[in-house]
């Protein structure tokens, strides 16, 4: 973690550069994106909108990527000018979500030294959540 003074804490060669946590109301969200449709080209690319099964992801699933898009812009810092679909939440395999950044958002993860992201996203009870950890 880096302080006010640029003063550097962890342990062994990896620090934590930034960390991000974020909410969204689902219904609000949903909301949204109903009233704006081209809501969605703007906030996501395409591989987040659709499952593998060639069906459209749920509103609850995209409401915690886009926590978590929101949650990554915090553990930047939150500059201006990040694109949101230069940040994507792509899902392993095991389920397991994971970042996949380019432009505006690798440039400023490269000026902070970042080299590896650690997210986590949950949707329960009408919100959803999403923790961003950027790791340097």
């Amino acid at each position: 973690m880096t302080t006010g003074d640029g003063t550097r804490y962890g342990s062994g060669t990896a620090v934590i550069i930034g960390v991000g946590i974020d909410v969204a109301e689902i219904d609000r969200f949903a909301a949204s994106m109903a009233r704006t449709p081209s809501l969605a080209d703007r906030l996501f690319i395409d591989r987040e909108l659709w499952l593998p099964s060639g069906e459209r992801r749920g509103i609850a699933s995209l409401a915690a990527r886009f926590a978590a898009k929101e949650a990554l812009a915090k553990a930047l810092g939150a500059p201006g000018g990040l694109r949101w679909t230069d940040a994507e939440v792509c899902t392993a395999d095991s389920g397991q979500p994971y970042l996949r950044v380019r432009g505006t958002v690798a440039e400023r993860a490269a000026e902070l030294g970042v080299r590896a992201w650690h997210v986590s996203l949950s949707h329960d009870a009408g919100v959803a959540s999403a923790v961003v950890v950027a790791e340097g």
